[in-house]
């Protein structure tokens, strides 16, 4: 395993367009911490985002994790790229020939998606956790241990999402061909939640959408972790005093999370399968 680390490190290093991908990607997980100091003028009174709850334990675990979920394109470019480019430089053909198995080839994708997804995963914990410390009002262990399965959600999210990266780059074999079907799937999975809710409608069918699209390979990934923002404090006290139930499940749900372990298993093996038939 760890040889096979190795070789992807060793391409990665020498690969100028990655390194600056990756750079940028942590920089910007960084820039959560400035959301502390940024202050908003409202009808001419000034707040802090910071002074609204949004560093608070537990909530900062699904805040954290929910906006540093939008940053993985800037990984998923790497995933692809990585994946492609090793058709047009023609390294697969070469590490076949130096004796690496085409299961050992992505397997050693999947140790790097794996690698990508829990570094990201150890940055935001070490991230929340300095940022709470300093801006929580509730410090209490027991505190700030709740919550931490969106943590693993993050993980997983992560993890599926660059599987789906990699097998498209074995697919399509070609980088912005495949970013640009990564993009049109999520134009694909928009088109069928509309036609879901169509049906929905039209026949008084509830729950028809959400009961179909959970199973889709983005929105099961977006199911794990669900928009923080109307727990926040300021929402929920205008939602109180309209009288409005927001009722919204911001839980990570086991069933959520067998649905995308399939999916990564799913491109995994289909990576595999894909790659094995191929004459190279």
């Amino acid at each position: 395993m760890l040889r096979l680390l190795t070789i992807e490190y060793y391409k990665l290093k020498h690969n100028k367009v990655s390194r600056v991908l990756i750079l940028g990607y942590f920089i910007l997980l960084s820039a959560i911490a400035l959301l502390a100091s940024i202050k908003f003028n409202l009808f001419g009174a000034e707040f802090r985002l910071a002074d609204q709850g949004i560093f608070n334990f537990p909530y900062i675990w699904h805040f954290n994790t929910y906006i540093a979920a939008i940053l993985k394109f800037f990984l998923a470019v790497v995933i692809v790229s990585m994946t492609a480019n090793e058709y047009s430089n023609r390294t697969l053909k070469q590490n076949l020939i130096d004796g690496l198995s085409k299961k050992e080839f992505i397997l050693s994708k999947f140790i790097t998606v794996i690698v990508f997804s829990a570094i990201s995963t150890l940055f935001i914990f070490v991230v929340s956790l300095l940022l709470g410390l300093s801006f929580s009002d509730y410090n209490e262990l027991s505190i700030i241990v709740q919550d931490l399965e969106y943590l693993f959600a993050f993980f997983l999210k992560l993890v599926g999402f660059f599987s789906f990266c990699l097998f498209l780059g074995i697919l399509i074999k070609r980088s912005a061909f495949a970013i640009g079907f990564l993009l049109f799937w999520y134009f694909i999975e928009g088109i069928i939640q509309l036609i879901m809710l169509y049906f929905e409608n039209t026949h008084k069918i509830e729950g028809l959408r959400a009961s179909v699209v959970q199973f889709l390979p983005l929105e099961s990934m977006s199911n794990l972790i669900e928009q923080p923002f109307t727990r926040l404090n300021v929402i929920q006290s205008a939602a109180n005093q309209l009288q409005t139930d927001i009722g919204f499940d911001y839980a990570v749900h086991w069933y959520e999370v067998a649905i995308v372990s399939v999916w990564i298993f799913i491109f995994i093996y289909s990576s595999f399968a894909l790659l094995k038939k191929r004459d190279l």
